[in-house]
C-alpha cells in the first residue's frame, strides 16, 4: 500500500492515522489536505478532516523507473529486476531480460555500458553515499569477465614472448580493473591506463626493474 485516505477530528490526527496505516514517518510521505474539517456547534454540523497521504518513492524505486523508461524504448518486452544490498559498500544490481537483449547489450557491451553509466550517474547524483551500480543483461557481465580473463592472459604471454608492450582496445574503467587484477600476480608484467575516456585503454608491458 503506497497511499491512504484517512480522517480525524483534526488534520494532524488524520495524518497520524494515515502514517500508522502506512507504517511511515512524515519525512517518508507527501501529504495533501482534502478537507479541513469542522468542529460544529453542540455536536451538530461537525465534519472530520480528511487527508491523502502518499509514500515517497525510494531512490532505488526512482532508479528503477529511470532505467525502465530507457530500456523499454529499446525493447517493449524487456523485464527488469533489481537487487539492492545496503551494506558497508551499498550496491544496486539491475538485470534485464527481453526479446531484443542483443540490442540492449550492443557491440562489445557498449550500449549496456552506456546504460550502466547513466544509471550510476543518476543514482549517485541523488544519493548522500556512493552506491555501486551494475546493469546486466542475460548474464553478459560474467561472460565478458571470462573473455577478459582469456584476453589478459594471452596478451601477457605475447608481451613476455616479444618483450614488447601490447595495447588493448578502449574499455570502461571497471573492465580495465578486471584485467589489472588478473595480471597482478604475474611478477614480470605491468599494466597502466593511457588516453582519455571513452578511448582510454590498458597497456600491458614488461615490468621495468626499480633503479636503486
Amino acid at each position: 500500500m503506497r497511499e491512504v485516505t484517512a480522517t480525524g477530528q483534526t488534520i494532524e490526527q488524520a495524518v497520524q492515522n494515515a502514517l500508522q496505516q502506512l507504517s511511515s514517518t512524515k519525512e517518508e510521505v507527501e501529504i495533501e489536505v482534502l478537507e479541513d474539517g469542522k468542529k460544529g456547534f453542540l455536536g451538530f454540523g461537525s465534519k472530520p478532516a480528511k487527508v491523502l497521504v502518499v509514500k515517497k518513492k525510494t531512490l532505488v524505486e526512482k532508479a528503477f523507473d529511470y532505467i525502465s523508461n530507457i530500456v523499454t524504448c529499446l525493447d517493449e518486452t524487456a523485464q527488469i529486476d533489481y537487487d539492492f544490498q545496503d551494506k558497508k559498500e551499498p550496491s544496486l544490481l539491475f538485470t534485464i531480460k527481453g526479446d531484443k537483449v542483443a540490442l540492449i547489450i550492443g557491440k562489445r557491451g557498449n550500449t549496456l555500458n552506456a546504460l550502466q553509466f547513466l544509471v550510476q550517474t543518476y543514482v549517485n547524483r541523488h544519493s548522500k553515499q556512493l552506491i555501486h551500480v551494475v546493469v546486466d543483461a542475460e548474464n553478459y557481465r560474467l561472460k565478458r569477465k571470462e573473455s577478459l580473463e582469456i584476453l589478459a592472459k594471452k596478451a601477457a604471454q605475447t608481451v613476455l614472448k616479444t618483450r614488447k608492450a601490447v595495447s588493448l582496445e578502449p574499455m570502461p574503467s571497471f573492465e580495465r580493473k578486471i584485467i589489472h587484477h588478473i595480471l597482478t600476480d604475474m611478477p614480470n608484467i605491468s599494466t597502466k591506463s593511457v588516453g582519455q575516456d571513452p578511448y582510454r585503454q590498458l597497456v600491458i608491458d614488461i615490468k621495468k626493474p626499480i633503479k636503486g
